[in-house]
């Protein structure tokens, strides 16, 4: 079994349109600056999945981020068990 689902911020270089965004339907679209970020929970075969669909289309990929997810319990607290 591979790694759980993880947030990922993907973007790509220009603003996508409706018909460009409907290839990656688990996304979400926002526009940032002179490039469009795609972010939402991937796992690893969707991830590469996604980066295989950006390839096909041609699309220009200029970072992927991994989210780290925020710690409910900051350092320092104690956590219950």
């Amino acid at each position: 079994m591979g790694p759980a689902p993880a947030l990922f911020e993907i973007e790509i270089d220009g603003h996508l349109g409706a018909t460009v965004l409907a290839a990656f339907p688990a996304l979400a679209a926002e526009r940032r600056g002179a490039y469009t970020l795609l972010t939402g929970m991937l796992d690893r075969s969707a991830l590469y999945g996604v980066l295989a669909e950006i390839e096909a289309l041609g699309l220009e990929l200029v970072e992927v981020r991994r989210l780290l997810p925020v710690d409910p319990c900051p350092p320092g607290s104690r956590r219950s068990s």
